[in-house]
């Protein structure tokens, strides 16, 4: 069925009196949305142009090149807001995948998402991508910075938490100073969880995450990303389309394993705030604390996010080379809800509705 067909399916599902009011080119796009310790997932299922190209990568360059005004219409308003976050599932090219995604925000489009993939697993099982199995259903799910494996629980037909294991982690540069407006000098880490991210205790910014104004301490770690940008080049062993600082991780300073929680928050892309603790955050956290032989094999660490207060663990699994590094498998695991379905249309005079962020 053509995308105008599936339009007058629904239009005439909906009523008469819609269809006399929708003036629209015949598109509709429709997502499923979830959320994953709060932090939101709309994933696009239908009504999105083909997108021509062969690789994981070349898919991402491509949307960021002649469909980003998709993820102007789904992640700004009036559909979306200034922290939304999204998928698109595409054809994957990895023999071994599932299934394949694009993740996209306020800024642009992300190379991992754990918080996605714990979503998207549950999505994928009750969307009959692979067979249901007890008690455990994996689903090989391509993301533009490798395959990611995820273990989903099911029992009696319904699906439940989800544990993924990551991409090749690894601590890329500890330890350094870095001279953060505002801030003065700052001792900073630079881990890797399928995205590049900064991490620095808050008591090194002067803030604390269980007190201080979310706005305080998204300034600071906004000022800790645009100094440690200009302060480091950041390399990939496998692109250079995966080398780029995603965002800063505030963290309690807690690192030493402990049965105790660990809190932390993330900003990324454009001062976006993560309602979870973050799942490639957590990654590139537990890839930074093997490196600094905070945590081992066989222990599992609970991350909590300092506002929401979810919950994802994560534990280091094995090591593996990676280029020059000496990299870690992670594992992580959370549990995610649905929220509801969307068909969405852009009328054609409608200026406004083809996105607007007010911040």
């Amino acid at each position: 069925m053509s995308d105008k067909e599936s339009t007058a399916v629904y239009v005439a599902s909906v009523g008469t009196s819609f269809t006399n009011l929708v003036d629209t080119d015949g598109v509709v796009i429709k997502t499923v949305d979830m959320h994953t310790g709060g932090e939101p997932l709309r994933i696009i299922v239908s009504g999105c142009p083909t997108i021509s190209a062969k690789t994981i990568l070349g898919k991402r360059g491509y949307m960021k090149k002649y469909l980003d005004h998709i993820r102007h219409l789904l992640m700004f308003e009036p559909r979306g807001h200034f922290n939304m976050y999204g998928a698109l599932v595409v054809v994957p090219d990895d023999p071994e995948a599932d299934a394949s995604v694009l993740f996209m925000h306020n800024e642009g489009y992300s190379t991992m998402c754990g918080h996605a993939i714990i979503a998207l697993g549950r999505y994928f099982v009750d969307h009959k991508y692979v067979s249901y199995q007890e008690p455990e259903t994996q689903v090989n799910i391509q993301c533009p910075c490798g395959l990611v494996k995820s273990y989903v629980q099911c029992s009696g037909g319904k699906t439940g938490n989800v544990r993924f294991e990551s991409v090749v982690a690894f601590a890329f540069k500890t330890d350094f100073e870095v001279d953060v407006p505002g801030f003065g000098k700052v001792t900073v880490d630079v881990s890797y969880g399928g995205a590049f991210y900064a991490f620095v205790p808050d008591s090194s910014l002067g803030i604390s995450l269980s007190t201080s104004p979310i706005a305080a301490i998204t300034d600071a770690a906004w000022a800790v990303t645009e100094a440690v940008k200009t302060a480091i080049v950041l390399d990939h062993p496998e692109s250079s389309d995966l080398a780029f600082l995603y965002g800063t991780v505030v963290t309690d300073g807690k690192d030493t394993w402990s049965e105790e929680p660990t809190s932390n928050i993330c900003m990324f892309a454009n001062k976006e705030i993560d309602r979870s603790p973050t799942g490639s955050g957590v990654t590139a956290r537990v890839a930074l604390q093997y490196h600094k032989k905070l945590i081992q094999f066989g222990q599992t660490r609970v991350f909590e996010n300092a506002k929401t207060k979810s919950r994802f663990t994560g534990k280091p699994l094995r090591e593996a080379p990676l280029g020059k590094y000496n990299g870690v498998v992670v594992e992580v695991s959370g549990r995610a809800y649905y929220t509801g379905e969307n068909h969405f249309v852009l009328e054609k005079s409608d200026e406004l509705g083809k996105g607007f962020l007010i911040h």
